[in-house]
């Protein structure tokens, strides 16, 4: 692999005074009474880049406090103004779009390809959502059962005050896109980055109260989850959340004792299935990128790959052929494939899933090793194939550069094996059109790409995006990724006459002539 270091120069954007400026501006950028403070670094060097306060259950409640008041205020402001706002907003995100990047990188390692990912993903949401809000949230005339006796309509009801509780790997990406239609939408929101990457927060949400958004209706906290996180599971009136399968139950259990709704994206153990008829040069390629993309820090990379034996050879080939060529490093520029794993935690745990596999008997294709000459949390994209039962890697999430090669007899074997797993996320299926078209529908996940390993999934911004089983519940994306964060309300005009008919009509003649009419509506036609 092309060893791609990073020389520190004059960097593309004048951090130092951004994060002067960050930290000023932040609600909860400054030290508490206890003076504690959280440093950030640098992946790419390990070196500091600056710090943030530590946030406590007051501060939180404090924050609640602000967001619940403007929200009072903003639900009463017209979708126009909103819909203004959040379209500012867009140019603002693609103007500063270096510097958005050059923060994401700093904070999380990625490559510059994989910043710009969370750009696009900002923009279209602010963008999608900006120009449905006013469809999505107007009342919708329904059907009644008794034509003309009744008018109903389903009105939309903004739930208050969202609690969102975003992870390291999309700094930029999970921060906000969230967080849009829920302020679209009506609400407020109050928000926990990860303690790893709250700069790349506050800066979008800076952009975004430049744009014109109340400042006191968005609110940043940062801390700890078990601190911060816990209390806004405690105080929001829905919760947004993205993490952990395991943290993810926790967190469910308070919604539920709450009896507040709530929406998680948790892991992912995600397969990719190659026919026999597919194109395995671009099956290689396409296979690269659906799992080395942002060093395999995703939740919907491809982690495991199940390959119809006549085929297998050849495509493990190509595929260790093209990981080999992949240039790693740390820089700005556009040219490094891979980039750093986030932090030492990280790299242990990717270094003991691959010594664990390797231990238990399983072939290292290519990779299988840090790579501190290049800075202290890189590893090598690796390939394993034979990889026995017992290894953890089998089934467990790495959330790293690692994957496993499988061959199979058949399709019916790689869709079982694909099923085979707690976790239904993200999919992926090589093969000729109409192959992948009958088999995409028969795994288990909330998303399957068809020649494609996650992007093109991920761009259907149309369309509802979650995760099946212990995956997660709910959706962002599409109308549902809006409306969630609603309360449907039915109102109904009764018209003309009661729906028990008049009052001097007996009893049993109002049966009668009741059952007449839905029976003559249903052969008709004319009742839903």
């Amino acid at each position: 692999m092309t060893p791609q270091r990073l020389e520190f120069g004059p960097l593309p954007t004048d951090f130092a005074q951004e994060l002067r400026e960050l930290t000023a501006n932040a609600r909860f950028g400054t030290l508490d009474e206890h003076g504690d403070s959280l440093t950030i670094e640098a992946p790419m060097t390990g070196e500091p880049i600056g710090w943030v306060g530590v946030g406590n259950e007051e501060i939180t409640n404090q924050a609640f406090e602000a967001a619940r008041r403007a929200q009072k205020s903003w639900v009463h402001v017209p979708f126009s103004e909103r819909k203004k706002i959040f379209l500012r907003f867009h140019d603002s995100v693609l103007k500063n779009r270096e510097l958005l990047a050059d923060m994401v990188q700093l904070e999380s390692g990625k490559n510059r390809t994989g910043a710009f990912d969370e750009i696009m993903d900002v923009a279209n949401n602010a963008r999608y959502y900006a120009n449905r809000v006013e469809k999505l949230m107007s009342p919708h005339t329904r059907a009644s059962a008794m034509l003309v006796l009744a008018k109903p309509r389903e009105h939309r009801q903004p739930l208050g005050v969202v609690g969102q509780i975003s992870p390291w790997n999309y700094p930029l990406t999970l921060a906000i896109s969230d967080a849009i239609p829920a302020l679209l939408a009506g609400n407020g929101v109050v928000s926990k980055p990860d303690s790893n990457t709250p700069f790349t927060a506050m800066l979008v949400f800076k952009l975004l109260y430049e744009a014109g958004l109340p400042r006191n209706l968005a609110q940043l906290v940062t801390g700890s989850g078990r601190v911060v996180g816990s209390a806004i599971a405690e105080q929001c009136d829905y919760l947004m959340f993205t993490g952990s399968t395991k943290t993810g139950k926790h967190l469910g259990e308070t919604m539920g004792r709450r009896l507040v709704g709530f929406s998680a994206e948790l892991g992912g153990k995600n397969p990719l299935i190659v026919s026999n008829d597919a194109d395995m040069e671009k099956t290689a390629r396409g296979a690269v990128e659906a799992c080395f993309s942002n060093t395999g820090q995703l939740c919907v990379s491809v982690e495991r790959i199940y390959v119809e034996k006549d085929s297998y050879d050849e495509f493990l080939e190509k595929f260790v052929e093209r990981t080999k060529a992949m240039s790693i490093g740390a820089g700005f520029d556009w040219e490094t494939q891979v980039g750093s794993l986030a932090s030492a935690d990280q790299l242990e745990t990717v270094t003991d899933f691959v010594n664990d596999a390797r231990e238990a008997g399983a072939t290292i294709a290519t990779g299988g090793r840090a790579r501190p000459d290049l800075g202290p949390y890189f590893y090598e994209p690796t390939i394993l194939t034979d990889v026995p039962n017992e290894a953890r890697l089998l089934s467990d999430e790495v959330f790293g550069p690692v994957v496993y090669v499988q061959p199979v007899e058949d399709l019916a074997e790689a869709v079982k094996l694909a099923n085979d797993t707690p976790y239904g996320l993200n999919a992926s299926v090589w093969a000729a059109p109409a192959t992948g078209w009958r088999i995409a529908p028969q795994v288990s996940a909330g998303s399957v790409g068809i020649n494609d390993g996650y992007v093109a999934a991920w761009s259907a911004i149309g369309a509802p995006s979650g995760g099946m089983k212990e995956s997660g519940m709910a959706s962002r994306h599409g109308e549902s990724g809006l409306l969630k964060y609603t309360a449907a309300q039915n109102i109904v005009e009764q018209r003309f006459m009661s729906m028990r008919g008049p009052e001097r009509l007996g009893r049993k003649t109002y049966a009668t002539a009741m059952s007449t009419l839905l029976r003559l509506g249903k052969n008709l036609r004319i009742l839903p």
